[in-house]
Parts: structure tokens; C-alpha cells; sequence
């Protein structure tokens, strides 16, 4: 079995200076998890996930010096306002850029499960031997095929 079989081809991606904000809308609206940054001719520049938003989000843990006391309402106006700093940020500056791993149409499924599994990504870009995005597999794909495939074959 090939990634083509699994893969979806109707990629939903964003340029490298659409928003922070603007990609927090696209992920709930199409309820998906992540997806590739494209330049204008689909070439691969990075990969953003609901992850790497949230890890830049993540409230800077505060304390009051001299009592060594944590204050909740310290850390709640922090997230506030790190929301607020980043809203407008362009996304390639928090998307993972460097060592994308990114698989073919034509390598067999099995490749693309074991990098899923090894890396612990939800999804992988697809590309031609251009560096052009073409679609996307993620574990979720992986796992309809094979529940579809069980099924038929009880």
C-alpha cells in the first residue's frame, strides 16, 4: 500500500506570514490539528500544529520574590497577555522550519506509519520531488483506512 491511498489532497495551508490569529480561526473552523506553510508555489517552508501555538501561549510561570508564593492570578494575566503579543505574530516565526520530515505519494504506508509513530506527529506533509506540497497524511487517515479495511474483511 502506498501514502497516495491514504493521503488527503485537498490541503488546507497557509502562507509563512498569515497570522498567529488568523491560523488559530482556520484550525478550529476546519477542526484539524495542524498544517504546512507554502510559499506561493507550494513549496514546503514549515509545518505549524495546535501544539506549537500552544506551547508559545504557555503562561511564563511568575513569582513574588521574598515570599516564594505562585499567584494564580498572576499566571491568568500572563496567558491574557502572551495571547495578546502573539495574536498578530506572522506563523512561520513559531512553526517548526528546520528538519521538516516529509514523505512521497509513491513510498509505501509503511514509511510514513513509522515515521507518524517515531516523531509522535499527527500529520506529515506530502510532497513531489519538487519539495511541492501535494496533500498531507495523518494518523487519523492511516486509521480510517485500516478500521475501513478490517471491516470489510470480517
Amino acid at each position: 500500500m502506498l501514502v497516495r491511498e491514504f493521503m488527503i489532497y485537498n490541503v488546507i495551508k497557509v502562507k509563512p506570514e498569515t497570522s498567529v490569529k488568523e491560523v488559530l480561526e482556520i484550525l478550529v473552523d476546519k477542526e484539524i490539528g495542524g498544517m504546512p506553510i507554502c510559499d506561493d508555489h507550494d513549496a514546503l517552508l514549515g509545518m505549524v500544529s495546535d501544539g506549537d501555538i500552544l506551547r508559545t501561549i504557555k503562561p511564563i510561570e511568575s513569582q513574588i520574590y521574598g515570599l516564594g508564593l505562585y499567584m494564580e492570578y498572576l499566571a491568568e494575566h500572563n496567558l491574557q497577555t502572551r495571547i495578546k503579543e502573539i495574536a498578530d505574530v506572522e506563523i512561520i516565526k513559531i512553526a517548526k522550519t528546520k528538519g521538516l520530515i516529509t514523505v512521497y505519494p509513491d513510498d509505501e504506508i509503511d514509511h510514513a506509519v513509522k515515521l507518524l509513530s517515531k516523531h509522535h506527529f499527527k500529520k506529515l506533509p506530502v510532497v513531489n520531488r519538487n519539495n511541492r506540497v501535494i496533500g498531507v497524511i495523518s494518523r487519523g487517515d492511516v486509521l480510517r483506512k485500516i478500521q475501513a479495511s478490517i471491516l470489510t474483511n470480517l
